[in-house]
């Protein structure tokens, strides 16, 4: 790599190495300046600090590091949350399960909720502080997720009471029942989990979803009826191509229930609605 001496220098040193937006959050990182900063002041020089840790992260995210993780912040819906290798990084696909949440919970004012799967808490922390009189429970099998997700409630401010456990084990014990069931789970099939980039860096837990990628499914299905009260909805994402078998086991487990499965924006299965 050529020798970086300033941002425009640092610009054309990650050409055909990464994705140019990438870069630049990059820089700005390093820098502790916004784009429009960068691309106002292309001669504008690095000290050798600066420099040095640019070309090691730019290194490492050729590499296939994710950006999310080097930069210990991944944005979701409205707001940025702290990330690392200990939790699944946020996708934009999840905002199409916290929409449907927050429209079901502005409509209940006061409901109870439980994210299943908490991961970083973006689901749980943005539903806390968005909608502030619901009062928000949040799951996870790992502690070291939990103790991210307890720092992103924290940041946002956000009153969020976190369970260790696996799936809804830990509200069964204390005989906690709720409105809304969130729940973002592993839905990759073991088999295919070898051949994903994702693999390299992201968490085994919050990936594997057993051998068709639904274990984890069937398994809160047959523990949800316990734990729901009438008239309660469940979220749950599921893989683009699970959306039929995702949606018999959802009848199987609510058959008075009204299941259905909701597309993204591509037209993909996203999720399954189930309206008890």
């Amino acid at each position: 790599m050529n020798k970086i001496v300033t941002i425009a220098e640092a610009r054309r040193a990650a050409r055909g190495q990464i994705d140019s937006t990438d870069a630049l959050a990059l820089l700005s990182a390093v820098l502790e300046v916004d784009r429009a900063y960068l691309l106002a002041h292309p001669e504008q020089p690095l000290t050798g600090a600066q420099a040095g840790q640019y070309a090691a992260w730019l290194e490492r995210c050729a590499a296939g590091e994710p950006l999310a993780y080097l930069l210990g912040r991944r944005a979701f819906y409205d707001r940025d949350f702290i990330v690392t290798p200990a939790v699944l990084i946020p996708r934009p696909e999840t905002e199409h399960l916290l929409e449907a949440a927050l429209d079901f919970a502005r409509q209940h004012p006061g409901l109870t909720a439980v994210d299943v799967g908490t991961g970083s808490g973006a689901l749980a922390v943005t539903l806390a502080a968005r909608v502030p009189s619901a009062r928000v429970y949040a799951v996870d099998v790992s502690p070291a997720a939990l103790d991210v997700a307890r720092r992103n409630a924290a940041l946002h401010q956000a009153t969020v009471t976190f369970f260790h456990g696996d799936l809804l084990q830990p509200l069964l014990e204390r005989n906690l029942q709720v409105d809304l069931l969130l729940a973002n789970l592993p839905y990759i099939a073991t088999g295919d989990l070898p051949a994903l980039v994702v693999t390299r860096y992201e968490p085994r837990l919050a990936l594997d979803g057993g051998a068709d990628g639904l274990d984890l499914v069937r398994r809160l299905l047959a523990q949800s009826p316990s734990v729901c009260r009438p008239g309660a909805l469940l979220l749950l994402e599921i893989g683009a191509q699970q959306g039929a078998a995702a949606l018999a086991l959802a009848q199987a487990a609510f058959p008075q229930a009204a299941s259905r499965i909701l597309r993204d924006y591509a037209g993909h299965d996203r999720l399954i609605a189930i309206a008890t």
